[in-house]
């Protein structure tokens, strides 16, 4: 059933890639020849429905997971809204039910007194080279990868971009959007390089047999532990860095900032107070990006659950760092084995955080 859904995926994937538009298939595990297109996104939600419909009762459940996220974002392609929780719930495997007001304030205090104290390929290689051997010392790989960069320079959301099949991986830098400092440069090592380009690697290096589908894609259950671990891989990796740990305190407040205003303008919360709201938190953000991060989480299918995996992953992985150290090296090690869902990372810490956040977050008023 597996290579049935694979190639469900890969013939859609085509389909998406003739049209011009974005790719469905983000890092192809297990490379084949070129797919023929579908004939349409409802062909491929018709085949995908067959599929899970037909699954036997011992179906992988990650095969039912990816099955239900595929369905939810072509769903949403073709114009079904759910509401954020249940798309989120269906697509990254998680709650959207956000943070609440005064945690993501104490994560504001905690960013800012991190920050208190203190040629872009070439920096990223040198730093990527230089942390490689304690990133696969503590994940435990010896799987080689091969990484290319390229510069863009294009109207898009996105400043890095990392992509790629088998050992092979591609990072793409839009000029339009990136800015590096050192500290920046090995930040980006760890997140792009070292966490999703070696990865992916490592899990194309022993996939050939597995049960779940090797098609990696944002939309789908595996996200949320890729970015969180992406994000926060600076705690493990270089804990006494503060200059990383400051970067990734950061990080951590601006999503809990953006997952907020996710929950608010798909809560009905009027524009302008998502605005307001925006800028009381990180004063120095512009309208524009605050305009962007509205409309990516209010209108992209696509990013409307991609973008969630960011808060979630990043939240979950820092409170594994803080609060439960001793386990953070089993997760590791098992994040560069298999792709792990929500689930799988509950299950390391039953007494963790709900991933997704407890809910309770700060109301904006409503109304455009």
């Amino acid at each position: 059933m597996r290579d049935e859904v694979e190639a469900t995926i890969r013939g859609w994937d085509a389909y998406e890639r003739a049209r011009g538009a974005t790719p469905v298939i983000d890092y192809d595990l297990h490379p084949q020849d070129a797919a023929a297109p579908a004939a349409s996104r409802y062909e491929v939600l018709h085949r995908l429905g067959e599929l899970r419909a037909a699954a036997p009762g011992d179906t992988d459940p990650r095969l039912i997971a990816r099955l239900t996220a595929d369905i939810a974002y072509l769903q949403a392609m073709l114009g079904v809204r759910a509401t954020l929780r249940d798309y989120v719930r269906q697509t990254q495997g998680c709650d959207a039910a956000g943070w609440p007001e005064e945690y993501v304030t104490f994560r504001g205090d905690q960013a800012r007194a991190a920050l208190a104290g203190f040629g872009i390929p070439d920096a990223i290689r040198e730093a990527a080279t230089g942390l490689e051997p304690d990133v696969r010392a503590l994940a435990g790989t010896d799987a080689p990868f091969r990484l290319a960069i390229e510069t863009a320079d294009v109207d898009a959301y996105w400043a890095y971009w990392l992509d790629g099949a088998g050992a092979d991986a591609r990072l793409r830098l839009n000029l339009r959007r990136a800015r590096f400092t050192a500290v920046m440069a090995r930040q980006f090592a760890l997140h792009e390089v070292l966490g999703h380009a070696l990865q992916s690697a490592s899990l194309a290096a022993r996939c050939a047999g597995v049960p779940w589908v090797r098609l990696m894609s944002v939309h789908a259950p595996q996200q949320v532990a890729s970015e969180g671990l992406a994000q926060a891989l600076p705690l493990f990796v270089t804990p006494d860095d503060r200059h990383l740990v400051a970067r990734v305190r950061l990080a951590h407040y601006t999503q809990l900032v953006l997952a907020e205003l996710y929950v608010a303008i798909n809560s009905g919360a009027s524009v302008a107070d998502c605005v307001r709201h925006g800028r009381a938190r990180v004063p120095y953000w512009r309208d524009e990006l605050i305009g962007d991060a509205l409309s990516d989480a209010g209108t992209n299918p696509l990013l409307r659950s991609y973008l969630w995996s960011y808060p979630a992953g990043v939240d979950w992985f820092v409170r594994l760092a803080e609060t439960d150290p001793a386990a953070a090296p089993a997760v590791l090690r098992a994040a560069y084995r298999e792709p792990l869902a929500p689930a799988d990372l509950a299950a390391f810490a039953p007494d963790g955080p709900p991933i997704g956040g407890p809910g309770r977050q700060a109301t904006l008023p409503s109304g455009r």
